[in-house]
């Protein structure tokens, strides 16, 4: 069985940094693909960043230039480096994986981007 957990999240000013992390249960990362969803109150789950398994990154077009995806199979921990916040930036992040046609969900951590 597939666990991640999510950590990082808080409260953080206007242009400030935050880096999530993933840590997973299993090789998942090694073998599968991932990405990091967020979700405001009030809004659809939607997809911040991707890494495929291949190395292949792709980013929402807000978050280009300011959000890093990235892996570390040696320690099956995934990341999400967030430079330049603002408060639309505000939301549940969560982190994905996918193998084998499924979907893993961690339980999500917050990121408030607030003065």
């Amino acid at each position: 069985q597939v666990q991640l957990v999510e950590s990082g999240g808080g409260l953080v000013q206007p242009g400030g940094s935050l880096r999530l992390s993933c840590a997973a249960s299993t090789i998942i990362f090694s073998i599968g693909d991932m990405g990091w969803y967020r979700q405001a109150p009030g809004k659809q789950r939607e997809l911040v960043a991707s890494l495929t398994r291949d190395g292949i990154t792709n980013y929402r077009y807000s978050v280009k230039g300011r959000f890093t995806i990235s892996r570390d199979t040696a320690k099956n921990t995934g990341y999400l480096q967030m430079n330049d916040l603002k408060p639309e930036d505000t939301a549940v992040y969560y982190c994905n994986a996918y193998y084998q046609l499924t979907n893993y969900w961690g339980r999500g951590t917050q990121v408030t981007v607030s003065s």
